[in-house]
């Protein structure tokens, strides 16, 4: 008599629960993501231990290392974009993902009418290309440009160079990548909070808690994986921000490099070349990116860990 195993697999294969033919589902995924990023990721380790160009490299050991936190220019812009990049993620920790759950939460309410159509609207902007909407962003804030528009409607008192501004440039690009990614949040809220068993929420309504009461020690506890998972996101994307500056601003962090942010230090040191010489320099380049890889470990472990499996 044919066992159940034998008759699944009439080719001669096994589903034997030991056994290991998973593996074959995985390889590809996994082969993927050793030739584009966990190669690449060593491979700048390796980088930042030599000097030079393509065919030209020296090797200097840990001397990027020692210019990243010691030379007069290269730590100053280093740090500089180090804050500027804390501000921006600021910004998208505060207030986008806050923002993202009060949508969420309005969104699920039970006596919620017209709900695609809210969805749609918040979610849009995500759909827009990056440097689309700095572009747009760019030219509605040029003093000039959209300064007519803002006095025609009496609202002159906002017709200012905010992206000019030392004091409001990195605030304003901030605040526009907020108003385009604000949706991604709020959808990943609605959908832990749509998987809450209704069985709770009745129980609530039953023990006369409100809805703040029910919110705060029923729906947030038990979203909190979902709420390390965005937080998580929020920090990594936001330490490789670079589009948005690049659109809005220059890839220099103009003004006087008060929007430059470490995806676009990345991007000047390690491809295009600082200004005025324009020579790149790719170990300097690897170096901030192996700098950032560690820092992006130690904020993601501690997130992990004080996250995720709690019931």
């Amino acid at each position: 008599m044919q066992t159940v195993r034998q008759r699944s697999l009439r080719g001669g294969g096994s589903l034997n629960p030991g056994g290991a033919y998973w593996i074959w589902y995985i390889l590809p995924a996994m082969l993927v993501y050793t030739l584009f990023m966990a190669y690449p990721m060593i491979d700048s380790v390796r980088l930042s231990l030599y000097e030079g160009t393509t065919g030209a490299r020296t090797f200097v050991g840990l001397d990027n290392y020692v210019k990243l936190f010691k030379d007069p220019v290269i730590s100053t812009r280093f740090w500089g974009a180090f804050k500027n990049t804390w501000v921006f993620f600021a910004y998208h920790m505060l207030l986008q993902n806050v923002l993202g759950m009060l949508f969420a939460v309005v969104l699920t309410n039970r006596t919620m009418r017209g709900r695609p159509f809210y969805q749609t609207m918040i979610f849009i902007p995500c759909t827009i290309a990056v440097m689309v909407t700095g572009y747009l962003f760019k030219l509605l804030l040029n003093p000039v440009f959209g300064g007519l528009a803002l006095r025609q409607m009496g609202l002159g008192f906002l017709a200012h160079p905010w992206l000019g501004d030392r004091a409001t440039a990195l605030n304003v690009i901030s605040l526009v990548s907020v108003w385009q990614w604000v949706g991604i949040p709020t959808m990943m809220f609605v959908a832990g909070l749509q998987g809450i068993s209704e069985d709770l929420l009745e129980a609530s309504d039953i023990e006369g808690c409100n809805s703040w009461q029910t919110f705060w020690y029923i729906k947030l506890p038990l979203i909190m994986p979902v709420v390390g998972m965005i937080a998580i996101m929020t920090f990594v994307s936001n330490f490789n921000a670079f589009d948005i500056v690049y659109a809005m601003a220059t890839p220099n962090g103009a003004p006087d490099y008060s929007t430059d942010l470490i995806g676009s230090l990345f991007y000047r040191y390690g491809v295009a070349g600082e200004h005025p010489v324009g020579i790149p320099q790719p170990g300097v380049g690897a170096a901030i990116s192996t700098a950032v890889f560690v820092m992006l470990l130690a904020g993601v472990i501690p997130t992990l860990r004080a996250t995720q499996g709690k019931e």
